[in-house]
């Protein structure tokens, strides 16, 4: 079934209701372009990602756009620990440690 939050000032109309009523169809058009206003203040959420903890944090002023909006990618934590697991061993063996992570360079850069 459907997965989606019951109230209508912050989803969609579904598609079949945009093309048989104008109401919905003026609905879904504000809700595109202005957007749902967020209350004012900050949150933190992490979900479980394949590779860790992947965390949104978000600061609202009360308008339609974040005031702040900050990703934590998992592989930019998992590079952290690369000085441990690397002890021991040997330079070349770096390019198998880095494998091991499977740490995507486009999350670490900052």
């Amino acid at each position: 079934g459907p997965v989606n939050v019951d109230d209508p000032r912050v989803i969609l109309p579904s598609k079949t209701d945009c093309m048989n009523d104008m109401e919905s169809m003026i609905h879904h058009f504000k809700l595109i372009m202005e957007g749902i206003e967020a209350p004012p203040g900050d949150t933190y959420f992490a979900v479980e990602g394949s590779k860790g903890e992947l965390g949104m944090y978000l600061v609202s002023d009360g308008g339609p756009k974040p005031v702040r909006w900050r990703i934590r990618p998992p592989s930019f934590v998992n590079l952290s620990v690369i000085p441990k697991l690397a002890e021991g061993h040997l330079v070349s063996d770096l390019i198998m440690i880095n494998a091991s992570l499977d740490i995507v360079l486009g999350e670490i850069d900052r």
